[in-house]
């Protein structure tokens, strides 16, 4: 059933427009003619007209749920089939372009929440190539979106009850509206949760300084500043003084503190994002210096006219506990299940781990730990400048004040035209830490090389450049909080078209720095600053695979120049040995080695004149020949982590899909490692996954294993840190995409046929090693360690003396403290209990013997298109039937 009309003058939002009434495209969207769908159920075409959506999109539309009928299960109830309806009409007018209809009119139209909705059009991508790029970006903005906002309503609904009296809920209505108006405005990035909640928190001030004291909790009524004496009459003249003074910022500091500290939130930032954002904000709403709060009637009707602009989420329903935006009840349950920590005998409470809880704690301690480093060089690192021969202070000062602006620049361009005094405060804490890590890192140097003079590396503008992108993305990672980690592998094709957010590698592009340069310095600056958390740590380890993966290879990369000198004539040893490739990492480079020092150790150490030089040079080449270029150390290390890179991947997706061939793990890595470094131009614009699953897919060809394409990608999804687009858009040829299966029809297989076809043979090439896997080198200081001499005692060494251990331990744990008082004895007993009942329960354990089960009717796989003789057509036909059996059964 269509959703009912409601009255949008009223503050009670029970239920949403119809779609007739508030369609965004009404007046463009021409009336749908039944005359022209008749061939098509009237229910569906029922549901498009309520919808205004074309003729074209419902024609698209009903193709569309044709097509995925077949494979989904669920459809055989009418309420299910709907369902797809709707999903499907989201799908082809989101590739249209041309949506008449909301997100919520949608969800309403047949009960669903947003996770459910999203999870079912991920569903319909049956074939591998029904939701597009474009429909799959809308997705992940959705789910952004709706993160953050459910996340912030939470956190409202606990200030609303700790901050007024139960009967102002209506007003408390309006604050919620007001601050959803605000975002919407301020925000082009409507997911950046930190500074959505500093919006939030200059909306609740607002509200309470218009709000009557007496309706106030006592905390936040005697925040409020003392009511100023009433204006006393003035002339005329003194009016009109009055009128032309500029209008003061209206923020009282005091309200604000106290809305802060009990939000863990920074009062200087909340305090700029009034000045800078929400000020703004209200004289648009012609309300900064009115005494009453806005007219709930006029900022309802402003934020549906937002929200129908958008066609996305009514957030105003969260106020509501409307079903299509609160969590589902088998959501709640999982929820409810997580022990808590409740028993009448302990005494510490431990506050709960919420998104904005950890963000805001986060950002504490990185500002914490910031504190004492200033905006300009310290005497120290002042002391290294001038102890240069070249001394490199103005050309730093001059740099960052240019990257200053770009940055602050491009933030505001892609968070909100408001947000450019917000990008100075981020960038001025990046400085600092770049500041601290550079000071640390030539300590280091200095104490290892016994030498204070650093001219050439200081005076490298790639290597400060580095390094400032480095911290910078640590900054913004901070502040990014739970949805920046994991989002640089949204976009894993090359081509594809990226949404605006400030995560990785944004930050390359506003430095305009290459990958691989800013790869060198990762692992420097994480040994340089051991009060990095965890998570922060992983982020930037995540950075640097995703540069090995794809980022580092882009069309106009660096890399591809420096491995054609070695693969040219020059370089001893192009890009690794064989034999090198199974020794162990070692962990020893440091940013000086990386940036001053591109070419190995030996002849780069031995003078012109040195006897040993012509002994070299016999032993490595034949008399007479132009001596061979000694290798670059940074593409050297670059490959020694690809290789490992690569092989830990075809390692998990061999144990899931060949384990009863283990044989053929050795021989696929050494076709995939011969790629790597002979043909490396197959990564241009590429994914190393891409490669991986064509090498993997080849060998099974030549040794005779049915293992199709599907099946491969089936469980390369399931994978972690990986995305669809990775095999439904590969790039094939000058800017065309296609699916991996045209990409290896097309391209790899036509490269390395030959090569491919010696495996077949009775004299294979020779296998290449296996690459040792070392444990990450990146160590986490907060980690718990073994206490030397014991089996299982392990200490966590406190980061920070501001950090209480009620905030650092989670509610599921229980804190001990050595040399105190622990209360009842029996609550030893309980942890043992804990441990020996838990200690195998967290770990994730994969079946070698059950392969995973194939994508239903992959498209790309029908009529054998990727099989090259009919014994193997026959195959795939009988085991098809074979399947349609076991699914009749």
């Amino acid at each position: 059933m269509p959703p009912k009309k409601r009255n949008s003058g009223t503050t009670q939002i029970k239920d949403v427009k119809s779609a007739e009434s508030v369609s965004p495209n009404k007046k463009e969207c021409p009336e749908l003619s039944f005359k022209k769908h008749r061939d098509k159920d009237a229910e569906f075409v029922t549901l498009c007209k309520s919808l205004h959506v074309t003729d074209l999109v419902c024609e698209g539309s009903w193709e569309l749920c044709k097509s995925v009928q077949v494979s989904m299960d669920e459809i055989a109830v009418q309420d299910q089939k709907k369902k797809v309806w709707v999903a499907c009409l989201f799908v082809t007018a989101t590739d249209a372009n041309v949506a008449s209809f909301t997100l919520t009119q949608v969800l309403k139209a047949v009960n669903l929440n947003v996770p459910q909705f999203v999870a079912l059009v991920r569903k319909l991508d049956v074939n591998m190539d029904t939701i597009s790029s474009k429909v799959n970006s809308a997705l992940t903005r959705v789910e952004k979106k709706y993160g953050v906002l459910l996340v912030l309503y939470q956190r409202f609904e606990k200030i609303h009850f700790s901050l007024s009296f139960p009967r102002e809920r209506e007003t408390m209505r309006s604050c919620w509206t007001m601050f959803l108006l605000a975002k919407g405005r301020v925000l082009q990035m409507e997911d950046d949760l930190v500074i959505s909640f500093q919006l939030l928190l200059c909306t609740l001030e607002l509200f309470i300084k218009r709000c009557p004291p007496d309706l106030l909790q006592p905390l936040y009524k005697s925040a409020i500043r003392k009511v100023q004496s009433p204006p006393t009459r003035t002339s005329r003249r003194s009016q009109s003084k009055a009128k032309s003074r500029p209008l003061e910022p209206e923020v009282d500091l005091q309200l604000l503190k106290t809305l802060c500290n009990e939000n863990e939130c920074n009062g200087e930032e909340v305090k700029n994002v009034y000045q800078t954002s929400f000020l703004a904000f209200l004289e648009s709403l012609d309300s900064s210096k009115s005494p009453d709060f806005p007219q709930a009637k006029d900022l309802n009707q402003q934020y549906e006219d937002h929200y129908l602009k958008s066609r996305d989420i009514d957030g105003r329903l969260f106020f509501d506990g409307d079903e299509t935006v609160l969590p589902s009840k088998l959501e709640i349950l999982q929820e409810e299940k997580t022990p808590k920590k409740n028993l009448p005998d302990e005494e510490v409470l431990i506050p709960p781990q919420t998104p904005i809880r950890n963000v805001m704690t986060s950002i504490r301690d990185l500002r914490g730990d910031l504190t004492s480093n200033g905006d300009q060089p310290s005497n120290n690192l002042a002391t290294y400048f001038k102890n240069c021969t070249v001394d490199p202070t103005q050309d730093v000062l001059k740099r960052l004040e240019t990257v200053g602006q770009d940055f602050s620049q491009k933030f505001g361009e892609t968070v909100g035209p408001h947000c450019v005094a917000l990008g100075w405060q981020r960038f001025k804490l990046g400085v600092r830490l770049y500041y601290k890590i550079m000071e640390a890192m030539l300590k280091s140097e200095e104490k290892r090389l016994s030498v204070q003079n650093f001219s050439k590396l200081l005076n490298d503008a790639t290597f400060h450049t580095s390094l400032l992108a480095c911290a910078l993305e640590v900054v913004m990672a901070t502040y990014g909080g739970f949805s920046f980690m994991t989002r640089g592998y949204n976009h894993a094709g090359a081509g594809n078209p990226v949404e605006k957010d400030l995560c990785f590698p944004w930050i390359l592009d506003v430095v305009h720095l290459p990958a691989l340069d800013f790869y060198k310095v990762i692992e420097s600056f994480i040994k340089a600053e051991p009060t990095l958390s965890k998570d922060i740590v992983k982020h930037l380890e995540t950075c640097e695979n995703l540069i090995m993966e794809r980022i580092g290879w882009r069309r106009n990369s660096p890399v591809f120049e420096l491995l054609k000198q070695e693969h040219g004539g020059g370089a001893a040893d192009q890009v690794e040995t064989p034999a090198s490739i199974s020794q162990p990492l070692q962990h020893n480079h440091t940013a000086a080695d990386l940036y001053l020092s591109p070419v190995r150790g030996g002849l780069r150490d031995l003078p012109p004149e040195s006897p040993a030089t012509p002994t070299s040079q016999t032993l490595n080449q034949p008399a007479g020949q132009t001596p061979r270029l000694p290798k670059s150390n940074s593409l050297s290390l670059f490959y020694k982590k690809l290789y490992r890179l690569a092989y830990t991947r075809l390692q998990l997706l061999c144990s899931s899909l060949l384990s009863s061939h283990p044989e053929l793990e050795p021989i696929i890595w050494t076709l995939f490692q011969h790629t790597l470094q002979h043909e490396y131009e197959l990564m241009r614009d590429r994914h190393l996954d891409q490669l991986m699953m064509s090498a993997m897919y080849a060998i099974c060809k030549v040794k005779g294993v049915d293992l199709r394409f599907k099946t491969i990608v089936t469980a390369y999804k399931d994978m972690a840190n990986t995305n669809q687009e990775t095999f439904k858009h590969v790039l094939i040829a000058d800017g065309h995409y296609d699916s991996i299966i045209v990409f290896y029809n097309q391209v790899f297989m036509q490269k390395l046929k030959t090569n491919i076809l010696q495996y077949a043979s009775t004299r294979p090439p020779t296998l290449s090693p296996i690459p040792q896997i070392p444990r990450s080198p990146y160590k986490f200081p907060n980690s718990p360690l073994r206490v030397p001499g014991s089996n299982n005692v392990y200490i966590s060494p406190l980061k920070s003396s501001r950090m209480s251990p009620g905030i650092m331990t989670p509610r599921s744990k229980m804190l001990v403290s050595i040399g105190e008082s622990f209360g009842l004895p029996n609550r030893f007993q309980k942890i043992n209990q804990m441990v020996n009942s838990g200690e195998r329960s967290f770990k994730r354990c994969l079946d070698p013997g059950s392969a995973p089960k194939p994508l239903k009717r992959l498209r790309f796989d029908v009529d054998g298109q990727d099989e090259a003789d009919s014994s193997t057509r026959n195959r795939m036909q009988e085991q098809k039937m074979k399947e349609d059996a076991e699914s009749k059964e």
